[in-house]
């Protein structure tokens, strides 16, 4: 799996790569055939909240489906782990999904 980071009106630290990297290895443990997320990091912009306000956005590929998800939070890390959170129920429906779809294939209709 190879994941690529990339920050948009900040600067991305090593600090920040390594826990969003973490954070999103952490998503195979669900799905093990994941092939490539990208991440973007960054100050939202055309919020209506005082303050910095952060966002974070990853697509992941999986096959030749692609699954985005998107979360804005006060804090860069905790829009980080909104996501990853949020991409887990995701990514844990879509398998549930795709386990019923296999299991319907292989039944045959009764005569």
């Amino acid at each position: 799996m190879t994941i690529n980071i990339r920050a948009h009106d900040m600067e991305l630290t090593q600090a920040i790569r390594d826990y969003a990297e973490e954070k999103m290895q952490s998503l195979e443990k669900f799905l093990d055939s994941i092939r490539h997320i990208d991440i973007e990091v960054g100050r939202a912009s055309g919020h209506a909240h005082k303050g910095d306000v952060y966002e974070c956005k990853v697509n992941v590929q999986i096959g030749g489906n692609v699954m985005q998800v998107d979360r804005e939070a006060e804090d860069l890390y905790k829009a980080i782990d909104k996501v990853r959170d949020h991409m887990r129920v995701e990514l844990t429906e879509w398998k549930r999904k795709m386990d019923e779809r296999d299991r319907g294939a292989g039944e045959t209709l009764p005569e």
